[in-house]
């Protein structure tokens, strides 16, 4: 039973002593660590160091007989508090990072981060009831043969430890490796994406189009639909999150401050797939922040967030105001915005910073004036009174030629309140009268009129006010040039 003891008291020793200086070498993930934990801010600075001193004390006092069992009673009380702070969090739904082991590992507390801190608890406990007098072999006093099997023994265990930490750097590189592809796709502007199944993080609606209607139920069995989160009157964040999603989880915390610093100001809303009770045990059931069900993702693909977790924001009107935001440093980095931003101003929203050259939203149309194919003038007052998308096309485009019969139907079906169309094209007049567009056909060599719109490729459309103003951004390919008219 002595080596028994001695063997338990360096395990526990090992454990504080790695989780102290892993700590010690991360203060920064500490600090947020202590945050999230709820621990009151002006405790956090001092308790960055007193937490990781703590446990060196503790460790350092399970090495000497003489007073291991105080360091039993302290080890026993550190891990009654981590794992009453875990049980506390999981059961108000949330799931911050442990930070148990520093910068050496760290995951978002669960059953299994509790499931350990109890075996753990256990092995204290063992060494306070065996008493003071009874704390195992002497490591001051002991023969050659026992020191052999100690030495053996913490041989195995340093060897056991190198592999589990050297397995969870390799996931650690593997995830940054993750993250470094994730960067390089969002910063290719332009680039396509290797992967068939998921768009790239950043292609989504153009802002200005129209959020896709829909109707789901949320987790208690309620509707919600796009009129009803437009009758708010208020901008709504969309979160796209998944119940087997971690990186969603350890945002809560985050999420639900953020909600209390936007209330008022934006309704924020969850939407998930699969069973209401998985989503509930993963992110909770505040009503404050609905969780939306899609049968499938049909809700995700329609405003192509295929990763998560993703942010959309959908402005008063119901227009797409963001680009989709994939990740969470993203995530927060959109937040900041939204907390400086006045979403009540005319012409907000948030766009990638590569995108601007391409988005003219809020300058008014070019000063122009130009005959269309049926010798018309249109001008710059042409726009007034009216919305107007204003496309832009080609003859030599296959894209475009793919589009145009959808094209000609909307000309001769839309109804009163759709937008006039205007086109802005190149090549000879009689291909263009064959087309037989109602709307005006402008034929703009060198597109030197269209660029004064924002034209960016063909085909691509914008979409003007009744005040002259550009109110979107450069939509690209049919399916987003749609988007800007509510048209599917």
């Amino acid at each position: 039973m002595e080596i028994l003891f001695l063997v338990l008291r360096l395990a526990l020793a090992t454990v504080f002593g790695v989780a102290a200086f892993g700590k010690l070498a991360d203060r920064e993930g500490s600090e947020k660590a202590l945050n999230d934990f709820g621990v009151p801010k002006s405790l956090i600075p001092a308790s960055v160091y007193l937490l990781p001193i703590s446990e060196i004390a503790v460790a350092i006092t399970l090495l000497f007989v003489e007073v291991s069992w105080f360091g039993a009673i302290g080890a026993a009380g550190l891990f009654a508090v981590f794992t009453s702070g875990m049980i506390y969090q999981l059961a108000k739904g949330n799931a911050p990072d442990c930070h148990c082991f520093g910068q050496i590992h760290s995951e978002p507390v669960g059953v299994t981060s509790i499931l350990r801190n109890v075996a753990l608890l256990a092995i204290a406990v063992i060494l306070i009831f065996a008493g003071r007098a009874n704390q195992g072999v002497n490591l001051a006093s002991t023969n050659q043969d026992v020191m052999q099997f100690v030495i053996g023994i913490a041989v195995i265990g340093l060897l056991a430890a190198v592999v589990y930490f050297l397995k969870k750097i390799s996931e650690q590189q593997v995830q940054i490796m993750r993250r470094i592809e994730l960067m390089e796709l969002v910063s290719q502007e332009g680039g396509e994406v290797a992967r068939e199944e998921l768009t790239h993080p950043h292609e989504g609606l153009p802002i200005g189009g129209h959020f896709p209607d829909f109707e789901l139920l949320d987790v208690n069995a309620n509707t919600v639909s796009l009129a009803k989160l437009k009758e708010q009157g208020r901008p709504t964040l969309f979160f796209f999150v998944s119940p087997t999603c971690n990186p969603c989880k350890a945002l809560i915390p985050e999420i639900d401050q953020w909600r209390k610093e936007l209330m008022g100001k934006v309704t924020i809303v969850f939407v998930s797939n699969g069973k209401a009770q998985d989503n509930i045990d993963k992110f909770g059931n505040d009503p404050m922040r609905p969780i939306l069900l899609q049968k499938q993702r049909e809700l995700a693909e329609a405003v192509k967030a295929q990763w998560t977790p993703t942010v959309i924001l959908m402005d008063a009107n119901g227009r797409v105001a963001s680009h989709p935001t994939a990740g969470d440093n993203a995530i927060r980095s959109l937040i900041e915005q939204l907390k400086s931003e006045d979403l009540d101003r005319e012409f907000t929203y948030f766009a990638r910073v590569h995108d601007h050259d391409h988005n003219k939203i809020g300058e008014s149309v070019p000063d122009f004036s130009i005959q269309d194919i049926k010798g018309q003038v249109i001008d710059s007052d042409y726009f007034k009174g009216k919305q107007t998308l204003v496309t832009f096309w080609s003859t030599t485009c296959q894209f475009c030629s793919s589009m145009m019969e959808e094209l000609q139907v909307w000309d001769k079906t839309k109804g009163e309140d759709a937008p006039d169309l205007v086109l802005f094209s190149e090549g000879d007049k009689e291909t263009h009268e064959q087309f037989q567009l109602n709307s005006p056909v402008i034929l703009d060599e060198g597109y030197k009129t269209a660029a004064g719109f924002g034209m960016f490729g063909t085909p691509s459309a914008v979409l003007v006010n009744e005040e002259g103003k550009i109110i979107s951004e450069t939509a690209v390919g049919s399916a987003n040039i749609w988007s800007l008219v509510g048209k599917k």
